[in-house]
């Protein structure tokens, strides 16, 4: 559960990753006095903290939350004035470290789940999209804020347009519109939009309720859904698909969890 005590903290300048027994990870943005806007440090804390995540076999899925009030608040904004100083070669190294920070969140082998508070504006509603699921509070604001000083959505926009559809993603990203936790679930950004004296223990349910799952198979699970994507049937996919299921009925979890069905007990997996 997330109030387990935690067994490792990695403490970074931005962030604080805890890990605990259970094997859930769970990365806090640690910027509460600048609302968690992210910088150059920031985007390179979080790509080392994917990286490490990545490749520790043991974890079974990753938390995404905020320290403060708030989520994040997008870029910071002393950082895009310094950027605007810099050449385009040098402001297209930044592009490009952002879109790896936003490809490795997304491409994260093990199930992600954002927990939203406060704001969460520009790129925050990225590394939101970016997650298998996201919750958050009724009270929450979103805004794809970019064109209000100028700039736009460029890197963040294919993860938002696939969370709440092109549709809304053009209406939001030329508006600017604020909109709160009840309208980001009706588009889809949150599965569940809760009151915020109910949010931590809401994410109780939420991690227990994972916890019940084969580690292997939620993983498995999370790259056939990324084959997968709108569902389009081709042959390729068609043989994805079977060579997935015949793989994961013949590995050790699966034969586990099938004969733990059989034998009307619980699966080893929830017994460590």
């Amino acid at each position: 559960m997330p109030t387990e005590e935690p067994i490792s903290v990695s403490a970074f300048n931005t962030l604080e990753v805890e890990i605990n027994a259970g094997g859930i990870a769970t990365v806090w943005l640690n910027r509460p006095e600048k609302n968690n806007a992210f910088n150059a440090e920031m985007i390179a804390e979080l790509l080392r903290a994917l990286s490490e995540i990545q490749m520790n076999d043991e974890l079974r899925f990753l938390i995404l939350r905020g320290r403060g009030k708030h989520f994040s608040a997008g870029a910071d904004l002393s950082w895009m004035q310094a950027c605007a100083q810099l050449d385009y070669d040098a402001n297209l190294n930044d592009a490009r470290e952002l879109g790896k920070l936003m490809a490795s969140l997304a491409q994260l082998k093990v199930p992600t789940l954002a927990v939203v508070q406060g704001a969460a504006f520009g790129g925050a509603l990225g590394l939101i999209s970016c997650c298998d699921i996201a919750i958050g509070t009724e009270d929450s604001l979103f805004s794809l804020s970019e064109v209000r000083i100028g700039l736009l959505p460029a890197v963040i926009s294919p993860y938002v347009a696939q969370a709440i559809g092109p549709r809304a993603a053009r209406r939001y990203a030329l508006t600017a519109e604020r909109f709160d936790g009840k309208r980001a679930q009706q588009l889809g950004l949150l599965a569940e939009a809760y009151p915020a004296a109910d949010l931590e223990s809401e994410l109780h349910g939420w991690v227990a309720n994972l916890l019940l799952n084969s580690p292997q198979a939620m993983r498995a699970t999370k790259a056939l859904m990324q084959q997968v994507k709108h569902g389009d049937l081709t042959p390729d996919l068609r043989s994805y698909t079977e060579s997935a299921i015949a793989s994961i009925r013949v590995s050790k979890e699966g034969q586990e969890g099938l004969s733990a069905f059989l034998d009307k007990r619980k699966p080893q997996w929830l017994l460590t």
